[in-house]
């Protein structure tokens, strides 16, 4: 890496560092703070995009990440990997569980051999089913059965898919069977009437805990298996009343 980093790189490594700033709620104030320069002088270094590899390894160690793992995540902001699939690739995922569980696992940053663990398959199973991911061009193969996803660590699932056609009623009731009670659960669940301003302004806020969720994704993808856990989060929102409330609604009295 050069002793300063510049132009596009520069912009990338930046926005990356944006983004582990925002996943791990420390503001512009803080991160001066941890280094010792001012708010204002924070500011500056992110909006000229222009720092030295001192200054680079010295904001990586307050925000506790390594530099490859920024330098991965700016390399991937120029990559194919999306958010949502092709119609073919999720039909070809949809028709076999055990080449969906694999390209899990991959994309989240698991070896082939990892993978072969989990699901109980041996090499030549796994094998094959990378050699099929990578026909489609979800991943790409590597030596010693490993391999680079070119998709995102969370994945968006088309809305009428073929993905959620089988799988999404499944999930749900899955999902929602926890009473939610345990050590690191949580449920909430609240109502009440709201205008459409602030409704527009919680469909904003829902969106970008959202992003803040693949944000973290990425940033833990080449942390050892050992150190993660799979882990599931649902947001929902929508215009609704209780059916209770329904049923005690009175109809009108007719006029006399």
């Amino acid at each position: 890496m050069p002793e300063a980093t510049q132009g596009g790189a520069a912009a990338r490594i930046m926005k990356s560092l944006k983004r582990v700033m925002k996943s791990r709620q420390v503001t512009y104030a803080e991160l001066g703070r941890r280094i010792r320069l001012s708010e204002a002088s924070m500011k500056r270094i992110f909006s000229r995009a222009t720092l030295s590899l001192a200054r680079l390894e010295q904001i990586c160690e307050a925000l506790d990440v390594g530099i490859h793992e920024i330098v991965r995540l700016s390399a991937e902001q120029t990559s194919e990997a999306g958010e949502q699939l092709t119609l073919e690739q999720e039909t070809a995922l949809a028709a076999d569980p055990n080449l969906l569980a694999c390209f899990y696992l991959l994309a989240n940053g698991r070896t082939g051999r990892e993978i072969g663990a989990e699901l109980g398959a041996d090499e030549r199973s796994v094998r094959r089913w990378m050699v099929r991911l990578d026909a489609l061009r979800l991943i790409e193969m590597r030596s010693k059965l490993r391999a680079r996803a070119r998709a995102a660590s969370v994945i968006a699932w088309r809305r009428d898919g073929p993905l959620r056609r089988r799988y999404e009623k499944q999930v749900r009731q899955e999902f929602l069977q926890s009473a939610f009670s345990s050590s690191g659960e949580a449920l909430h669940f609240v109502s009440a009437e709201l205008c459409q301003a602030s409704y527009s302004v919680l469909l904003r806020r829902i969106e970008r805990l959202a992003a803040e969720f693949r944000d973290v994704a990425e940033l833990d993808r080449a942390l050892p298996s050992k150190d993660k856990r799979s882990v599931a989060m649902l947001l929902a929102v929508r215009p609704w009343v209780f059916s209770m409330f329904e049923q005690l609604r009175q109809p009108a009295a007719p006029p006399p």
